[in-house]
């Protein structure tokens, strides 16, 4: 449950934010929160991160589907203790969906976070990201059982004794 409530709040999230910089900016508008630091900037992204492919709308919209289809795959073939996994698995899907309505809509991402040495982003981008931190850390985490090392050991040419 909370897999989905997670998706769920960074969804509403994003699109609230997105439809208040549509509804309240133009597009190329400005407004700086913290001069030369922190701006407020309404920018119609078509392509990925850091502008790379840009007008490849239909591109982007596969990925994402296929993304989306990965990450519930990935949550429903998860163990039961695995929540902060979860909700690394969560962000990432919140975050897939806002993004891909945007490219469903218009063809454009919506950005708006600018910190003047950064490309802008948006909330979907920061929790895409935060679950894929969240993801790697598990990953690289993740203890073997002894008998795994063991295998590990013998398949890398090494023995115990």
């Amino acid at each position: 449950m909370l897999f989905w409530v997670v998706a769920a709040v960074i969804f509403i999230i994003d699109r609230s934010t997105k439809y208040l910089v549509v509804a309240n900016m133009s597009p190329g508008q400005s407004i700086p929160i913290l001069e030369n630091i922190f701006h407020l900037t309404y920018v119609l992204n078509p392509g990925a991160a850091f502008g790379l492919f840009a007008y490849q709308t239909m591109f982007f919209i596969l990925i994402a589907v296929l993304v989306v289809g990965v990450i519930l795959y990935f949550n429903w073939t998860l163990p039961a203790g695995k929540q902060f996994l979860r909700i690394g698995l969560a962000l990432q899907l919140g975050g897939s969906l806002g993004n891909l309505l945007d490219r469903i809509q218009s063809g454009y991402v919506v950005d708006f976070f600018d910190f003047r040495v950064w490309p802008v982003f948006n909330i979907a981008d920061i929790a895409i990201v935060t679950g894929v931190v969240i993801l790697a850390y598990e990953i690289l985490r993740t203890d073997y059982t002894e008998d795994e090392k063991d295998e590990d050991l013998i398949e890398n040419g090494y023995n115990k004794g």
